[in-house]
Formats: structure tokens, C-alpha cells, sequence
């Protein structure tokens, strides 16, 4: 790990705060201020998709409580110090020092402090997480991604923009799908699942009775590809998170009829419930792809499945 020793400087920055008081940083604050945010949350932790490496089992820890974070993948944690650490490649002081800086440059309550008893009154804040620019997808690496997901490149472009933002001094690039309060939802070939805010749901209005409801944009581009079509007659939800499920109510009750493509895992079942008590007519389509998890591995599979279901396909 190659470190710069300034002294003088991280002696300087740590002037303002003591390190007891940067350690109570809130790290799920720090991390959902860089857009990460946990994929399954409980009362008093969340599990993330792992910031340091490719994770797809949600093997990151935030206790919130003790305001800890865990890897189980590489067994490594400790506090919110050790975590810009690791992300930030930089030893002990300096990672102190860009957490005092950042506390004192971010907007309101995007950073908060573990202990309600510690108050943060900074001045002259600044977004933590800025949009550089927002074009056609057309990066190599995200356009190979695309493909391994089995959707069109040209499909994608109809809905998802390349999304270049910076977080401190670092800057990023992510497929991101618009929502309807004007944020987008951000997804990576590294697994990262973020959002500029604000987060909401993104809905299609073509004035239909039925509407169709999906947890996040690959399931809603999967469907598409499926049908071999570039845009439904039919009404669309697509929540971008279960947490979001809620905020869909009040457009799907307007529905006659409700096909609901989720997720086959704990999250989805329980969003469907919620659908469920409160419309009407709800058509639970997951039951179709029961072997995989969404929609999308189905349709990355679709030739074990077709032979799984004798080629009765997914129908509307």
C-alpha cells in the first residue's frame, strides 16, 4: 500500500474534531451519501453488496448499533475510519482527516453522527455526489455488461442513460435508469447498486387498465426482450427497490388488473403481499420463473427453463 506521510497537515485537520467524534460518523450515512445503499435492511443492521470486491450475496455487515462495518467475503471490519481506509487506499490520519473535511462540505443530513448527542453544524456544504455528465450508453465495459444480460444495447438506451458522477475526488461511471422524482438508479458491472437521489419509483403511463410491476429496471428491459418488443401498450411500475413498494400503491390501485413480475427470494414475496392487500386483481407472474431469482435469470437461462416448462412461456 503505497501511503504519503503529511504530518503537518493531519495534525492541522484534526484540530476541529476529536477522533472519538469522527469514529461516530454514521457509516450507513457515509455510505448512502456515496449512493450505496443496503440491499436488505433490519432493525438494527443492514446487508450491503461488498464496496471493496464483486459480491453478489449481499456479504457486507453494517451494525448500527455499534456503528461497525463486517466483510464476511474477506473478514475484515472495524469502524468508519478503516472503512475510507480500504476505500480510499490511505492510511490511518489521513482517512481521520477526509472524514472531518467531508463532514464540514456535505449538504444537510447526508452525513449524521451515531450518537444523537454529538452535534454537526457545518458551513458552506457542498453535494457529496455530483453528476458530471449523463450521455448514451456506449462505455465498452458497460455495454459488455448489457450483453451478458442478454439485452439488446439499443433496447437500453431507450430507458437507461451512462451516468458519469464523483463522489470526493473519485469519478464513476454507471448504467442509470430515471425515476420519477428526477433521481436515478445506479448499477455497475462491479455489482454496485446505488441512486442520486431523490429515490422513487419510475412509472409508464400509457393509460391502460392493466398495469405491470417489476422490481427493478432489468427485470422491466428482460420483459421487454422477451415480448420482442420496444415499448408496452400496457401501464408499467417499476418500484427500484421493495422499500419502494408503498409509494406504488396509490398508482396501481388505479388499475383494473395488476401482473406482478418480482423477485423469487423473501423481499419479493412480501412486496407481492403488500400489492396483494391492497389491489384488487393481482396476477403473481414470478410463479412463472419459479428456478430462478428474477426475471432476468430467466431469461439468461431461458433454455433450461423452456424445457422446465414445456415452452408454456410467460404470456402478457
Amino acid at each position: 500500500m503505497q501511503v504519503n506521510h503529511h504530518p503537518q497537515q493531519n495534525n492541522k485537520n484534526l484540530t476541529h474534531m476529536a477522533l472519538p467524534e469522527i469514529k461516530q460518523i454514521s457509516i450507513k450515512g457515509y455510505l448512502q451519501n456515496m449512493g450505496v445503499l443496503p440491499k436488505k435492511e433490519f432493525a438494527y443492521y443492514g446487508m450491503y453488496f461488498s464496496p471493496f470486491r464483486d459480491d453478489q450475496n449481499t456479504s457486507f455487515k453494517v451494525d448500527y448499533r455499534q456503528n461497525l462495518w463486517y466483510d464476511f467475503g474477506t473478514q475484515e471490519g472495524g469502524s468508519i475510519i478503516d472503512l475510507v481506509m480500504k476505500l480510499e487506499n490511505c492510511a490511518f490520519h489521513e482517512a481521520a482527516a477526509k472524514l472531518e473535511k467531508n463532514v464540514a462540505g456535505v449538504r444537510p443530513n447526508s452525513f449524521s453522527f451515531h450518537r444523537d448527542s454529538i452535534p454537526a453544524t457545518p458551513k458552506n456544504r457542498k453535494p457529496a455526489m455530483t453528476i458530471r455528465n449523463i450521455c448514451t450508453i456506449s462505455h465498452p465495459k458497460l455495454a459488455a455488461w448489457i450483453s451478458t444480460r442478454k439485452i439488446d444495447l439499443s433496447l437500453a438506451n431507450l430507458y437507461c442513460r451512462e451516468v458519469h458522477y464523483q463522489v470526493k475526488d473519485n469519478v464513476y461511471f454507471s448504467i442509470g435508469f430515471g425515476n420519477d422524482s428526477g433521481g436515478y438508479e445506479l448499477a455497475s458491472p462491479s455489482k454496485f447498486k446505488g441512486c442520486i437521489p431523490p429515490k422513487d419509483i419510475t412509472t409508464v403511463k400509457n393509460g391502460h387498465d392493466n398495469c405491470l410491476v417489476f422490481e427493478g429496471f432489468w427485470d422491466f428491459l428482460t420483459y421487454l426482450t422477451l415480448q420482442k418488443i420496444e415499448k408496452t401498450q400496457y401501464d408499467v411500475a417499476v418500484l427500484n427497490s421493495v422499500a419502494n413498494v408503498q409509494k406504488s400503491m396509490a398508482f396501481l390501485a388505479g388499475h383494473r388488473n395488476i401482473f406482478a413480475y418480482l423477485d423469487n427470494d423473501e423481499s419479493g414475496r412480501k412486496a407481492g403481499q403488500v400489492i396483494k392487500s391492497s389491489c384488487v386483481s393481482v396476477d403473481d407472474r414470478s410463479v412463472r420463473y419459479a428456478a430462478y431469482k428474477d426475471l432476468n435469470d430467466y431469461l439468461c437461462g431461458k433454455k433450461q427453463v423452456r424445457h422446465m416448462q414445456k415452452g408454456r412461456g410467460l404470456g402478457l
